[in-house]
């Protein structure tokens, strides 16, 4: 019991998601998938992530 309702959701989601009519942003999906020079400038903290991290970084054996 209780199936019934997120069983209907999901099958009312998943025909939206079939039958909608959208134009695709192709631009902005190279963006996010290249990165965005601005996001990557605001990110970048000018190299501390490494000093943060480097204790726990593997030490060479040799």
């Amino acid at each position: 019991m209780g199936r019934g309702r997120a069983k209907a959701k999901q099958t009312k989601v998943a025909r939206e998601l079939k039958y909608r009519t959208h134009e695709t942003d192709f631009g902005a999906l190279a963006r996010e998938l290249h990165g965005d020079d601005r996001n990557q400038s605001e990110d970048s903290s000018g190299g501390e992530d490494y000093d943060k991290w480097s204790d726990y970084a593997e030490r060479d054996s040799r």
